[in-house]
């Protein structure tokens, strides 16, 4: 996912395609022909309605991994990434370690996208010094000119045109969850909204100082 725009294009999109059928069957052949960004990047098509059901996220996954193997999704590290938080949130963790350690960028790395995929393996994997060396080193990271980043928050334009505005450094909010809920599964510390918006006089059980 080069580059600190497409880092934050991950989960945001516009277009709309079929629905998922209940026993998470799909048009195989119709997922597969769509375009990456179709397949990947659309929030209400691809493979993401399949995948909002707990019983089919291994079935998402390996439509997934099916769509990678085609030459047009080649060098797709985003893939990968999705790929590996369905099967970590299936309780897959050596599959979704190996997957998440293929995403590391080369330096620089300016959208401290290394430290999350760090923090991502330290939560599964329940180590807990390696969490906090790489929060503190997303924590730290500077925001490049090109971020215009205000009070917090960098803004950038949407291929709509739309200009949406995150909070820097990315994922940060992410990786306090994985940290307030150390030794909770990946889909907990993930997906949990006691997690990422806890209720400060009730923290979650297992959770950190």
């Amino acid at each position: 996912m080069p580059g600190t725009r497409s880092l934050l294009l991950l989960a945001l999109s516009a277009a709309v395609f079929p629905a998922l059928a209940d026993d998470c069957t799909v048009d195989r052949t119709e997922m597969l022909a769509l375009t990456p960004d179709q397949f990947d990047q659309d929030l209400r098509g691809g493979w993401r309605p399949m995948a909002e059901k707990a019983q089919c996220q291994l079935a998402a996954a390996d439509l997934i991994a099916a769509y990678r193997a085609q030459p047009k999704a080649a060098g797709n590290n985003t893939m990968i990434w999705h790929e590996a938080q369905l099967r970590a949130e299936a309780g897959q963790d050596a599959r979704a370690v190996a997957l998440m350690r293929q995403t590391y960028k080369p330096a620089p790395d300016a959208g401290g996208w290394n430290p999350y995929v760090d923090a991502s393996i330290a939560l599964i994997e329940k180590d807990r010094p390696a969490l906090a060396a790489a929060r503190a080193a997303l924590a730290a990271l500077p925001a490049p000119p090109e971020a215009n980043v205000k009070d917090g928050f960098f803004s950038f334009a949407m291929p709509s045109g739309e200009v949406m505005q995150v909070a820097w450094p990315p994922n940060l909010d992410v990786v306090d969850a994985f940290v307030r809920c150390f030794g909770q599964s990946y889909r907990q510390a993930y997906s949990s909204q006691a997690c990422r918006h806890p209720d400060t006089s009730a923290a979650p059980p297992g959770s950190t100082p």
